[in-house]
Parts: C-alpha cells; sequence; structure tokens
C-alpha cells in the first residue's frame, strides 16, 4: 500500500499560491442557537479553528458575550444548547458525534488524550463562570422552574439540579431504551418514550412515590409524545411494529404514520389523524421527522410531504380535517414554535427570486392559518429561526455566498428592519472573503429525463483557455448544496474546499443529485435508486458530461470527488466511467452494498424470504462500485478515519485491497481516531488540503 505524503510533493504551483486550505477553512462556524422563552436572550455556540465554545446574547443591544473557555482542538462537539426558563443558565451537552448512525453518544478521542473526555451534560450561568459537569449523559431538558436538568444515561432517565456538579441520580428504570423526555407545563411530570426494538410505548413518571403511567401501550411504535399546555392530555405518532410476512424488497412502499392523542387521567388514547397511504405520504424523513407539536388554540402541527413537498399542517385536537398551513412547491425544514405557541418558524427555500429554491430563508407562518411570510429575502441565507419571546424579532443564521455564517437578530419592525450580525469580529483577518466566488445555479438533463440542478464555482481566470474541472458530490444523499455557505459543518466544509479549487483554477461544479432534498418528493425519493439501481449515478454522469461541452471546461482533464454518499458516487465513477472522470478523491465512501446493508443479516437463519430476495442482492451488488472494479483504471485518492461511526472502515479497506490486485493507482489517508465528520479542525484542514493537493498532481501536472 503506498503512503501519501502529498505535503512534502506539493507541485510548485500550488506551494506558489498565496492562500491555503487552512486560510479557507478559518471561518468560525454558529451551531445550536436557542432562545429563551421569557426573555430577549439567545444562545448559540461557535467553532473557532476547532475550539468551539458558546456565546449568549440579550436585547435590545445583542452584544455577543463568551461564556465558555474551551481553548483546544481537541473534536469535542457542543449540542444541545437551552436556556433555562428565568433566563439564569445555559446548559449544553459536551463531547460525542450527534450526526452518526451509531454510536453518537460514545466519547471519542482524535486529539488522543490519555484520558478522553465523557459525554456530559453541562450548566453554566448565562452571565459566565465556572461550567458545571453535571453528569455523563445526553439530551438534557430543563424543567419549567429552572431548578432541575433530565437527561438519558445508558438509555434511562437521570435528574440532577442544575447547578450541582456530579450529584445525578436515576430516577426510574425501565425496559428498553428511553427518549424522548419532555417536562409538563408545571414541571411536575416527566414524559418520555420508551423503544423496546419491535415495539415503543409513551409512559409518564411522576416522582418516586409513584409508579409509571403508560399512555395506550400497544403491539406499535409510539414516538414523539407532546404535553397540552394545560398538562392533561398529549400528543403523540404511531407507526406499525417491526415484524410480519416478508415483503418484496426492489418496490417502494408507503410507510403510513397516525396522530393519537391520549388523556393522562385515563391513559386511553384516540386516534385524531390518519397519513393517506400512499407514497407521498409515508412517515417524513426530512430533518426532525413529524415535527410534532401541541400549539395554541387548540391545534396541533405536524410536518407531511403528502402534498409532494415537506409541508407543515394543523388540526385541531378535537379532530377535523388539517389545514395546508405552507402551500408552493419549497421545502420546510428547522421548525420551532414559538414559547406563546402561536407562530411556526422554519427555514424555507423559497421567496422572490426564482434562485431561492438553491437556499434557505426564515420564514414563519401562525399555527392556525396559512401563509408563510419570508422574513429574510434576498441572495443571502438563512436558517434555523427562533422567535425570542415577544415576537417582535427572530434569531437565525446568516450566511452570503462569500461572508461565513454568523448569528444574526432581525427586529421585525416592518419595513424598516435591517439585521444585526452578531460576532463579525470573529472571522479572522486571514480568511479570503472577498476572493471566495459566487456560485452560478446550472440546470441540466440527465440521461432518463430528470431535472438536476447544481452549483457552478468558476476561477477568476475563467476566461483564459481551458481549464481543469471537478465534479463534487455531496454525501447524505438526502441533502442540498446551497448557492452560498451551507449550514452543516460538514458541507461548510465541502463549499469552503469547492472555493479554494476555484482559487487553485478548477471549474468546480457541485451536483445535486436525486435522493437529496429541496426538489420534491419524486426528487427525494425517486425508483430504482441506491442500492437497489443506483438511478441517481446518472446525474453524476450528465455533470461529466456538461462540463465536456463547456469552452472553458478541458474535457480530458475531469476529476470527481466526495464524502460519504459523495464517496460512494465517486467510486462508481470511476469504476463504470474512467474514460469521462480522469481522476477522482473518495472520502470514506460506500463500496459494497451487499455487505454494508441489512439484506443478509435480516433474513440471516429465516425459512421465509422476500419473494424477490435474490434478486434484490443482485442488484445490490451490481449497484456497488466493487462489482466493477475490472473497469476502474483512474487514478484515486482513498481517505477514512478509523472511528467513522456512519461509514464502517473496512469499506475502504476492502477496496484498496481490490485496487491493489487490480493493479490500479491509488493512494491512501488514513486518520487515527477521528469520525466521519472530521471532529478535530486540523483532521478537516488536512483532509481537504490533501484532496486538492491530488486534483493538482493529477490534473495540473
Amino acid at each position: 500500500m503506498k503512503q501519501l505524503l502529498l505535503l512534502l510533493l506539493l507541485p510548485v504551483q500550488l506551494l506558489a499560491q498565496s492562500l491555503s486550505m487552512q486560510d479557507f477553512k478559518s471561518y468560525p462556524f454558529p451551531t445550536e442557537l436557542c432562545s429563551a422563552s421569557k426573555s430577549a436572550k439567545i444562545a448559540w455556540a461557535v467553532n473557532e479553528q476547532g475550539r468551539r465554545n458558546i456565546y449568549v446574547a440579550e436585547g435590545p443591544a445583542y452584544n455577543p458575550v463568551k461564556i465558555t473557555d474551551f481553548n483546544k482542538d481537541d473534536g469535542q462537539e457542543l449540542s444541545s444548547l437551552s436556556i433555562s426558563d428565568n433566563g439564569k443558565w445555559v446548559v449544553f451537552v459536551r463531547g460525542g458525534d450527534h450526526g452518526a448512525n451509531w454510536d453518537g453518544g460514545l466519547p471519542l478521542n482524535p486529539s488522543f488524550e490519555n484520558n478522553p473526555t465523557k459525554v456530559q451534560v453541562c450548566s453554566v450561568p448565562f452571565t459566565g463562570g465556572t461550567v458545571n459537569i453535571l453528569s455523563e449523559g445526553d439530551y438534557p431538558e430543563i424543567d419549567p422552574n429552572s431548578a432541575t436538568v433530565a437527561f438519558i444515561k445508558g438509555g434511562q432517565a437521570w435528574l440532577c439540579a442544575i447547578d450541582s456538579a456530579g450529584k445525578a441520580k436515576n430516577i426510574f428504570t425501565t425496559r428498553g431504551t428511553v427518549g424522548s423526555l419532555e417536562w409538563s407545563p408545571d414541571g411536575n411530570q416527566l414524559l418520555f418514550a420508551a423503544n423496546r426494538v419491535d415495539h415503543s410505548i409513551i409512559g409518564i413518571y411522576s416522582n418516586t412515590g409513584n409508579p409509571v403511567k403508560w399512555l395506550a401501550p400497544s403491539f406499535y411504535r409510539d414516538q414523539n409524545p407532546r404535553w397540552s399546555p394545560d398538562g392533561k392530555l398529549v400528543v403523540f405518532t404511531r407507526m406499525n411494529g417491526r415484524g410480519g410476512a416478508p415483503d418484496s424488497l426492489l418496490p417502494r412502499k408507503p410507510n403510513p404514520w397516525s396522530i393519537w392523542v391520549a388523556d393522562i387521567s385515563t391513559g386511553t388514547a384516540t386516534r385524531l389523524w390518519n397519513s393517506p397511504k400512499t407514497l407521498e405520504g409515508s412517515f417524513p424523513s426530512t430533518d426532525g421527522g413529524a415535527n410534532l407539536h401541541w400549539a395554541a388554540n387548540n391545534r396541533i402541527v405536524f410536518l407531511s410531504y403528502q402534498d409532494g413537498w415537506p409541508h407543515l399542517y394543523s388540526i385541531n385536537a378535537a379532530g377535523g380535517t388539517a389545514t395546508l398551513l405552507t402551500p408552493g412547491k419549497f421545502m420546510a425544514e428547522h421548525i420551532s414554535l414559538s414559547a406563546d405557541r402561536k407562530w411556526l418558524t422554519f427555514s424555507a427555500n423559497t421567496g422572490p427570486d426564482s434562485k431561492d429554491i438553491e437556499r434557505r430563508h426564515a420564514a414563519r407562518v401562525k399555527v392556525d392559518q396559512p401563509g408563510i411570510e419570508v422574513l429574510t429575502p434576498g441572495t443571502g441565507l438563512e436558517w434555523a429561526p427562533v422567535l425570542l419571546n415577544d415576537n417582535q424579532s427572530v434569531a437565525y443564521i446568516s450566511a452570503t455566498a462569500q461572508r461565513p455564517p454568523l448569528a444574526a437578530v432581525l427586529p421585525l419592525n416592518w419595513p424598516f428592519q435591517k439585521q444585526i450580525l452578531l460576532g463579525e469580529n470573529l472571522i479572522p483577518s486571514n480568511f479570503p472573503q472577498q476572493q471566495l466566488v459566487v456560485p452560478k445555479q446550472v440546470i441540466y438533463i440527465s440521461a432518463d429525463g430528470f431535472e438536476v440542478h447544481a452549483d457552478l464555482f468558476e476561477p477568476a481566470n475563467i476566461g483564459t483557455g481551458k481549464h481543469p474541472a471537478i465534479v463534487f458530490v455531496h454525501g447524505g444523499p438526502p441533502r442540498q448544496m446551497l448557492l452560498g455557505w451551507h449550514y452543516s459543518d460538514y458541507y461548510a466544509n465541502g463549499y469552503a474546499c469547492n472555493q479554494y479549487l476555484a482559487s487553485l483554477g478548477f471549474v468546480v461544479l457541485s451536483v445535486n443529485y436525486r435522493l437529496g432534498i429541496g426538489y420534491g418528493y419524486a426528487f427525494h425519493h425517486p425508483a430504482n435508486a441506491g442500492l437497489f439501481g443506483a438511478a441517481e449515478y446518472r446525474d453524476i454522469v450528465a455533470a461529466g458530461k456538461w462540463l465536456q461541452q463547456q469552452s472553458f471546461v478541458d474535457g480530458k482533464r475531469i476529476g470527481i470527488y466526495g464524502g460519504s454518499y459523495g464517496g460512494y458516487l465517486t467510486a462508481m465513477a470511476l469504476s463504470h466511467d474512467s474514460k469521462l472522470f480522469a481522476a477522482g478523491v473518495d472520502i470514506h465512501g460506500v463500496h459494497d452494498w451487499v455487505e454494508l446493508s441489512n439484506l443478509v443479516k435480516d433474513f440471516a437463519g429465516k425459512y421465509e424470504k422476500a419473494p424477490d430476495y435474490e434478486k434484490a442482492l443482485q442488484v445490490a451488488w451490481q449497484s456497488s462500485p466493487v462489482s466493477s472494479i475490472k473497469t476502474w483504471t483512474s487514478p484515486v485518492l482513498i481517505i477514512h478515519a478509523d472511528d467513522d461511526r456512519n461509514v464502517p472502515f473496512n469499506q475502504s479497506v476492502d477496496l484498496i485491497n481490490r485496487l491493489e490486485k487490480q493493479q490500479v493507482p491509488f493512494e491512501t489517508k488514513m486518520i487515527v481516531d477521528d469520525t466521519h465528520h472530521w471532529m478535530k479542525f486540523s483532521n478537516a484542514v488536512n483532509v481537504y488540503a490533501a484532496a486538492a493537493a491530488y486534483f493538482v498532481q493529477q490534473l495540473k501536472p
């Protein structure tokens, strides 16, 4: 196996560049924005080159103040931020990898500490001071009296005083894994869901003297419980439990669900709403799932894809017909209910500009009346909006194609509002903001007729001759790259790398292939995709061919790169179309669907198998890059971290062994003890710098 030493072997023209990948990655990245329910206070986390800390601000001035002092690039993320109702405390979780597919709540140690940081529930005064480590644990919920914090530890519910370090206690123990904690409005009861593998049930804990009360226990999967404002009722979602005769695997089938309301005095429940038994009516698979809330005026609000787009709906808790709140060809995500329960705020890819389908803007809608307000129209990007307690201001995260994301507050005094950016001084002086290009919208048609959207990054010298080009393939796949900075730190890495590649003279086409979000249900859930046919790969081939047709592109110097699902499609491109794609960088990609999927595992030792089981196995194999290894000739750089909790490290080990046997030229870069999301800043810089250097080496010799 060859070991990549690109940092020592950089071509002369790359060394001559005045800007580095570290410069393009030096931006601050804000996450976890939240607001207080009874005061004009907000809190958010910021990742400053690996140093993750919490900032707060209070109206009307909203001067940002850093209230923690974590000063190492140690890979410990901050999540689950919330502010107590009395405004005195900020509670958060430090550690873990909450974007992982498995073991997200387990510690990680990419900085090789002798005593790794545990995943911990912490509190800190809003005014700053000592950080209290309440306990190992995750997913904290502050009680309405601002005195205690409930959280999950070892799959069970625990409790600790909000200002007491190390004095947590387990408050009850039940079978299964406990989640979805929510305090009753008076703070005397704790609502939860207990997942018991093939079914799940909703429970209420009152105190140590009373047993847990179960609400309408059944053979189904009951989840997402929410209190009514008076604390007498609970709303929840219900889906079928696991089991039944094996059905065909290849055809797409609806995943129906329903909404139920339970009376806590009797424990009985009645069905309020049934999803349509259509593919579009299936349980939503976008951010937040059902996004179920008990709103004002006795309205239950939820999200559904039933009209072909992920929209918000509202129904009277007493029954009736659901009302579509957000009609139109756009999606709603990052949904939040206002403190008075009268408004929903959300991110939407809509606005007065036709290109807004490639952006996000802050929007709001009343919980009982259709018609949205786009609060932040324009060419910027705004996401994760939350209304402040008086509903007269909204906080969100704001970016443009050039300026990196910052927290912001917008007073809603129409028409004189102007957003207040928080923490502009956090953008380092070496960040090349003015050198960033503004990506252009591209729309092309795939071989089978799908309309595909993409973002084009053109180098500054685009008018001089033919340039090498690169197709960028995002991961997910339910993601959408935007005409500016992305709201996910992982995809912001890709955006920064695309900008860096453009600065090196590459044309970059960032493809929003089918299976992604933002373009409706048919695009998000196409037929014959993924392990059941890889139809989305046609969109990648079409991207390469589109580049070949451009007068400013050298059609013989087209590369491709991507991470995770983007790594999978990169490997598909190199194994199927090496004549089109001259080189690639495969970052923790999927290479063998049969090995990765549960097709074999789910039917192992079972007498009954799906009617099309053997065919499904064959299709999954043919949809895997390793099945076409003999036609792979283009060189590739393979990058993977060995604590990956989204794609098993062995997917790359297996591929490397096959490439070596086939004598395909490859290089490798292994990252020790980091995860799928490059939790350590220096690792992210090294990964994307290596990718860029490899393309310079292969496409600009």
